[in-house]
C-alpha cells in the first residue's frame, strides 16, 4: 500500500493551495521572498486590537473587576472550559494556544464586517479579512496539526503510532491520511465560509443597498464567530484525541 507517497502528495496539496488567489493581491517583493502585503496588514492590525484591549483592560487590575477586567475574564474562563471540556485534564499546557486560535480568527473574522478596510487604497487588490484568504487558514491550521503531534509524542513517546494500527493494521492508510488531512479540512472550512459571508455581503449591497444587508451583516458576525468557535474546538479536540488514543 503506497501508504508514504499518498501523505507527501496530501502535504503536496496543502502547499499548492496557499496558492490559490480570488480576485488581485498586492505583494512586496524582498529578495527572493514575495510578501502578501493585504494579510500582513490586516494580520498586525488584529494581533494590534488585541494586545491593545488586553493592556487597557488589565493593566490596573482591581480586587472588584471593572466592566473590561469581568470581559477578559469571562473569554479567558471561556477558553479555558471549552480546552478542559475537549482534552480532558491536561488541559492547562494548552490554553494560551487554543486561546490564541480563539482570540486571533474571531477578531479577524469580525474585522471584516465592522472595520473599513476598503477605505484604503492599494496599489492592486485591496483589503479584507486575514481569514480570508487561503494562506492564513493554512497558516493557522499547520500548526494545529503539530501541536496534536507534539501532544501526542510527549505523553505516549513512539507508543503513540501504535493509533494508525487500531483496531486492525488494515486501517493504517486510511488512519494515517487522516491525519494528514486534518489540516486541509480546517482550511478550507474557516476561508469557505468566511470567503461566502464577504461575497454574499458584497452582493447584496449592489443589488439592494438600503434594505438587505444590514441583517446578512448581522448574521455574518454571528456566523464568523461561530467558525472560530469551530476551529478552536476542533483544534482541542484534536489535542485531546491525540493525547487518548481514541478516534
Amino acid at each position: 500500500m503506497n501508504v508514504i507517497p499518498s501523505s507527501v502528495k496530501t502535504l503536496k496539496g496543502l502547499y499548492d493551495i496557499s496558492g490559490v488567489e480570488v480576485g488581485q493581491h498586492f505583494y512586496w517583493q524582498i529578495g527572493g521572498l514575495q510578501i502578501h502585503v493585504q494579510v500582513l496588514i490586516t494580520s498586525w492590525v488584529v494581533i494590534a486590537i488585541l494586545l491593545g484591549s488586553v493592556i487597557i483592560a488589565i493593566r490596573n487590575p482591581q480586587e472588584i473587576p471593572t466592566n473590561g477586567q469581568n470581559f477578559f475574564e469571562y473569554v479567558l474562563e471561556f477558553i479555558r472550559d471549552l480546552s478542559k471540556t475537549q482534552i480532558g485534564e491536561e488541559y492547562g499546557t494548552w490554553v494560551p494556544f487554543i486561546g490564541t486560535m480563539f482570540l486571533f480568527i474571531f477578531v479577524s473574522n469580525w474585522s471584516g464586517a465592522l472595520l473599513p478596510w476598503k477605505i484604503i487604497k492599494l496599489p492592486h487588490g485591496e483589503l479584507a479579512a486575514p481569514t480570508n484568504d487561503i494562506n492564513t487558514t493554512v497558516a493557522l491550521a499547520l500548526p494545529t496539526s503539530v501541536a496534536y503531534f507534539y501532544a501526542g509524542l510527549s505523553k505516549k513517546g513512539l507508543g503513540y503510532f501504535r493509533k494508525y494500527i487500531q483496531p486492525t493494521p488494515i486501517l493504517l492508510p486510511i488512519n494515517i491520511l487522516e491525519d494528514f488531512t486534518k489540516p486541509l479540512s480546517l482550511s478550507f472550512r474557516l476561508f469557505g465560509n468566511i470567503l461566502a459571508d464577504e461575497l454574499v455581503v458584497v452582493v447584496l449591497v449592489s443589488l439592494v443597498p438600503s434594505v438587505v444587508p444590514i441583517p446578512v451583516m448581522f448574521l455574518g458576525l454571528f456566523t464568523s464567530g461561530i467558525q472560530a468557535l469551530i476551529f478552536a474546538t476542533l483544534a482541542a479536540a484534536y489535542i485531546g484525541e491525540s493525547m487518548e488514543g481514541h478516534h
